[in-house]
């Protein structure tokens, strides 16, 4: 089983900063992507970022030039750095993981956090 963890969220005021984590705990052999989404009040999950365990990286178009996603994979956590924040950015964050539970796995298991709060309001 794996845990993920987020924290970070908050209030913040338009145009400022916020700095998400997500740790993953548990058993597992490796993980692949790690991604935030966000959940808006009374809209449908959507996807903000993801980072590969390799580096790479995928942004929503709200997302791109104002945030970014990083990971350590040494630590099993991912980051979203979050700038210039807008009231259309306010919404439960959530961290998922694409996680292989063993060497000898021919699946990949999906987990999600439980969210993180962020508002964004003056």
């Amino acid at each position: 089983q794996v845990q993920l963890v987020e924290s970070g969220g908050g209030l913040v005021q338009p145009g400022g900063s916020l700095r998400l984590s997500c740790a993953a705990s548990g058993t597992f052999f490796s993980i692949n992507a790690m991604s935030w989404y966000r959940q808006p009040p009374g809209k449908q999950r959507e996807l903000v970022a993801s980072v590969t365990s390799g580096g790479n990286t995928n942004y929503a178009d709200s997302a791109k030039g104002r945030f970014t996603i990083s990971r350590e994979n040494a630590k099993n956590t991912v980051y979203l750095q979050m700038n210039s924040l807008k009231p259309e950015d306010t919404a439960v964050y959530y961290c998922h993981a694409d996680v292989r539970p063993t060497l000898h796995s021919t699946v990949w298991v999906l987990y999600w956090g439980k969210g993180t709060l962020v508002t964004v309001s003056s």
